[in-house]
């Protein structure tokens, strides 16, 4: 099952549901993707059932509002500053190449050692996918942002003046709620394009931080319940309209180095992250990048990342924001 937010032409918020390839319909009495998910959460209830007791009404075109630009991210927060974009790397088999790539000293004698970028995705392969009872190595892992930084589906990816670049990055998110107990629940997963500035992550691989504090987009639709083990999409960059670069990437635990369960849990360890109320949207890292193949991005450019079963493609133009001039006050 397929879930998602429209902007209908009078104004009001409609959440959609339907079946990857039938037509979507708005659920009655549902405000929102978080006020349907909290009151699941709260009464520990799948939201299935959920969706089930409250029914379903009109039709609703997901395309012709895609194309209209009332597509919405496919949940959001009352509050934005209540909703939390983050992340992890180094988990996918393969993703090592280009960051290793990217990391590698130049010296004779570094050169004959690990960079800690591979260091770290050994420690994945080896300890990723903890068997149940034992608990697994923490991941790589980076905040984003809060909802101010969540970027609709259609609408612009915005790199600051200030960033080197501004390029894709292909993956699955997870999508959680706290509820009012403090339980994290995952409705389910998204494709997410988490966009970063490579070139700055390049000079020193701890700019990592600096690099991904970028906006992200998600969906259109959230694709309720478990995530397939196998999972295969495309990336592609559009330039005037026509392929710029495309390729396939992977994900799934059939192509990870650490289990789902095991990023989950390195992330909401932490209480911080249990705040009843809060949503979080986590993005569990890829293996295909257009940076690595030597592609410079161009405002203009559409990113388009699609999966199988999981909806709509995600398509966003890239633009660069304005200069802007810091200026810090004495109170």
């Amino acid at each position: 099952m397929l879930i998602s937010q429209v902007r209908m032409q009078d104004g009001s918020i409609a959440v959609a549901v339907r079946e990857p390839g039938e037509t979507a319909r708005a659920i009655n009495g549902a405000a929102s993707v978080y006020a349907l998910a909290m009151e699941a959460a709260n009464a520990d209830k799948s939201l299935q059932v959920v969706i089930d007791a409250k029914g379903l009404g009109e039709a609703i075109d997901l395309e012709q509002a895609y194309a209209e630009g009332r597509m919405l991210p496919p949940i959001t927060h009352p509050d934005p500053a209540h909703l939390h974009l983050t992340g992890t790397g180094l988990t996918h088999l393969g993703s090592a190449a280009t960051r290793d790539a990217m990391h590698k000293k130049t010296t004779e004698a570094a050169e004959e050692a690990l960079t800690d970028s591979m260091k770290m995705f050994r420690m994945g392969l080896e300890g990723g996918k903890p068997k149940a009872g034992e608990k697994g190595v923490q991941p790589e892992w980076f905040y984003k942002g809060n909802g101010t930084a969540a970027v609709a589906p259609g609408k612009p990816l915005t790199s600051p003046s200030f960033a080197e670049d501004g390029g894709e990055e292909p993956e699955m998110a997870g999508i959680y709620v706290i509820s009012d107990r403090g339980l994290p629940y995952r409705l389910g997963f998204a494709v997410a394009n988490e966009f970063s500035d490579h070139k700055t992550e390049r000079v020193n691989y701890l700019w990592l931080a600096h690099s991904k504090l970028r906006q992200a987009s998600f969906g259109p639709e959230i694709r309720i319940g478990a995530a397939p083990d196998d999972i295969r999409g495309t990336s592609r960059i559009l330039r005037g309209g026509k392929v710029l670069w495309e390729k396939p990437f992977l994900s799934g635990e059939a192509n990870m180095s650490h289990s789902f369960a095991n990023l989950e849990y390195h992330h909401f360890k932490y209480d911080l992250f249990r705040t009843p109320g809060d949503v979080h949207v986590h993005m569990f890292g890829t293996a295909t990048l257009s940076f690595g193949d030597g592609i410079r991005t161009e405002p203009g450019d559409v990113f388009e990342i699609e999966a199988e079963d999981f909806g709509l493609a995600l398509r966003n133009p890239l633009a660069v924001g304005a200069e802007e001039e810091i200026a810090i006050r004495q109170l």
